[in-house]
């Protein structure tokens, strides 16, 4: 399940990252967006350009770019219902290797009937979940806030959108966050550079790997990384290999 400290982070392309990590590392992997809330966006053909993954599914559709139970009752639609989405889940898993959840906005936006969040079809099919936070000023407490409310479940942190032109609050981040912030720790798996969503399809699947920690199918070193911004003021991994 991927998530977010909030909305706009990344998670589309953190999500288009992981699936061609691991398309590259020969699994089979399945895209699932339970609600697309907003005309203009359609992020599983975002992650199917990009990625090119075995599968990709959008269960819900609403016009307003709104929470998804918040857009269903304006469009006097039905709200999605979690055992729908359980349900597909579990379909998936029988014929993939993998499968990714991205949520919408934060962890604990209201998806659908009850309210429920994405936090709950994670506890449900016992899934881990990659939280993806931003890179400057508020990450902190926003990121230990997500964690503590997935402490129950296995976590890691991907830093969706790392700037090329680094500043203090980067560098500074980068090592708090790795710190108890909260009481939460943060596993840092990795760092998407900013614009990567830009780059073809073919830099993008080559360029993923080194963005992601090897628990993600990638090459990317947390302590390699952390000394390459004490010293270079920009981030080169958006170059393919």
């Amino acid at each position: 399940m991927i998530t977010g400290t909030d909305t706009g982070v990344g998670k589309t392309i953190v999500t288009a990252a992981l699936a061609a990590a691991a398309g590259r590392a020969g699994l089979k992997v399945a895209v699932l967006k339970p609600a697309q809330s907003g005309d203009d966006d359609d992020d599983a053909a975002t992650v199917a350009r990009l990625a090119a993954p075995t599968t990709t599914v959008t269960l819900a559709r609403y016009a307003e770019p709104l929470a998804p139970l918040a857009a269903a009752r304006i469009a006097g639609e039905p709200p999605l219902g979690l055992e729908p989405v359980v349900a597909a889940v579990h379909e998936l898993a029988q014929k993939h290797d993998l499968v990714l959840v991205e949520g919408a906005g934060g962890l604990l936006v209201p998806m659908g009937t009850q309210g429920w969040t994405v936090r709950d079809l994670a506890l449900r099919c016992g899934m881990s979940s990659l939280v993806v936070a931003r890179a400057g000023l508020g990450t902190l407490s926003h990121t230990a806030l997500t964690l503590e409310a997935l402490a129950c479940r296995p976590a890691v942190v991907v830093l969706g959108s790392w700037p090329s032109a680094l500043e203090l609050v980067h560098r500074s981040n980068l090592t708090d966050l790795t710190n108890a912030a909260g009481g939460a720790r943060a596993l840092i798996a990795g760092a998407v550079p900013e614009g990567a969503g830009d780059l073809t399809p073919h830099q993008f699947r080559l360029a993923a790997p080194s963005w992601l920690a090897p628990v993600l199918h990638g090459t990317f070193n947390l302590e390699s990384f952390r000394k390459s911004t004490q010293c270079l003021s920009q981030f080169s991994g958006i170059a393919a290999p």
